[in-house]
């Protein structure tokens, strides 16, 4: 077992695991998805592919984060067979959470200056087609996505140069407590509205007629992608969080756990949004402007909309802001294990290169807006295509045939690992489908969704 620090509470452990997964993908693309796929019955086809996919996965990755007790490149070289390669997608997982902050940092910006726009007053008296004005303006102002950019890495950094519990552990409990008490002030004023009650019956009862306008198959398939990607798995973000646990309680239920409340996060976003979206004649599919352009909307036009739209984009930045606390600590934590250096080199020598890599995303939207990548995206997409549909789940699909076949850990051991401890247990039985329809069901995600893209 590694000698490095450890979460100084299960409290806190779950918190900064649910942090990794709570993020963006919860709080801004769960409830467009769930508007653009009919409502209710995604919802329900949502939770049981958490049951089936985000679950097992989940509980792949803390075992060997949990077994080895190290990051992700000296955890494999633990656990493998003598001889073997499978370190080497540790390598791979690694350059995907660069990659993933390289654009996930500038989104995260956004969020902090629409919290900061609306806190100062940048939005009172401006008209619904000045604030489409405004995000493009951002957009197109480099200067002013580098100033918050910067100051989400730069911060971020700073909380890790602390340590895991006094830096990553303090700062993500407090972080994550406020952000369900803002979820629940959002959620009150949002179902008070006065047509909240036709959002409510939109997102939560399940109609077949909004799904046949769909398309079932397209739900189905948007609910598989949903319920798997809004854990970040594949990469090793939550693996690092394995290898810090004690062996007190077992993985099933801690994942349960982490996995209820990051469902949670996403299912009040959605009790936030639609009743606001109904009540102001907004359609609930606008996609991914619904956050930066039809919500700034609502609030200008809502009693009280400054003080509202500055505590949701708070809420927004909070949640961002836990993926990449929780993501950095796996470049800094494995930087320490890899190459034995201090924490606080490691902090500073990744704070340089997430800082420097960022750089291209922001430019992006301005000064490299000619500049097209991978099918004619821009760099932000380009990305997050290479990171969302090709490292997560080809990654997630290599983590699970290292745990449950004979050529990697072996399913005996990682059972025996995920059993140890109180509490939820996985049957010996459920090895099979782990073996045999677990992967069928990541390798048609993978080309599902590649295709779809």
């Amino acid at each position: 077992m590694s000698s490095r620090e450890g979460f100084a509470s299960r409290l806190g452990f779950i918190l900064v695991s649910a942090g990794c997964a709570i993020g963006i993908g919860n709080v801004w693309k769960f409830p467009y998805v769930a508007g653009q796929n009919g409502g209710g019955i995604f919802v329900l086809f949502y939770l049981l592919f958490l049951v089936l996919m985000g679950i097992p996965i989940l509980i792949i990755e803390l075992s060997i984060g949990r077994g080895s007790g190290n990051t992700i490149v000296q955890a494999y070289k633990q656990l493998e067979n003598k001889g073997s390669k499978w370190h080497l997608h540790g390598w791979v997982c690694l350059a995907g959470c660069y990659l993933l902050m390289m654009y996930y940092t500038t989104v995260s910006g956004w969020m902090l200056a629409y919290a900061w726009k609306f806190m100062t007053g940048a939005f009172d008296g401006i008209g619904s087609g000045d604030v489409a004005n405004e995000f493009a303006r951002m957009l197109d102002n480099p200067v002013e996505m580098l100033i918050f950019m910067g100051i989400t890495v730069v911060a971020g950094f700073i909380v890790l140069s602390f340590g895991v519990k006094k830096g990553l552990e303090r700062v993500n409990k407090y972080m994550m407590l406020g952000l369900l008490a803002l979820i629940l002030v959002l959620v009150v004023r949002s179902i008070s509205l006065e047509k909240a009650g036709e959002g409510l019956s939109f997102y939560l009862l399940p109609n077949i007629e909004n799904v046949k306008q769909a398309g079932l198959l397209k739900v189905i398939v948007s609910a598989m992608n949903q319920a798997f990607f809004t854990l970040s798995l594949g990469i090793a973000s939550i693996e690092v969080f394995g290898s810090y646990m004690s062996k007190e309680y077992t993985l099933a239920g801690e994942a349960v756990r982490i996995c209820a409340l990051d469902t949670f996060v996403a299912i009040m976003s959605g009790l936030i949004i639609f009743p606001a979206c109904f009540s102001y004649g907004i359609e609930p599919s606008e996609g991914p402007s619904l956050i930066f352009v039809t919500l700034p909307c609502i609030f200008i036009d809502m009693p009280g909309g400054r003080i509202w739209g500055t505590l949701f984009f708070v809420f927004m930045t909070c949640a961002s802001f836990s993926t990449v606390i929780a993501v950095f600590e796996n470049l800094v934590g494995s930087a320490v294990d890899n190459y034995g250096c201090s924490r606080l080199k490691s902090v500073l020598i990744n704070g340089a290169v997430i800082l420097l890599g960022s750089i291209p995303c922001v430019l992006g939207y301005n000064v490299l807006k000619n500049v097209h990548l991978i099918g004619g995206r821009d760099i932000l997409d380009s990305e997050d295509f290479i990171v969302s549909n090709i490292l997560l789940p080809l990654g997630s699909l290599i983590f699970l045939l290292f745990c449950v076949t004979k050529y990697g850990w072996g399913a005996d051991k990682f059972l025996e690992e995920a059993n140890t401890g109180k509490g939820l247990k996985i049957k010996p039985a459920l090895i099979v489908y782990f073996k045999y329809v677990l992967p069928v069901l990541i390798a048609l995600l993978f080309v599902s969704g590649f295709l779809n893209k």
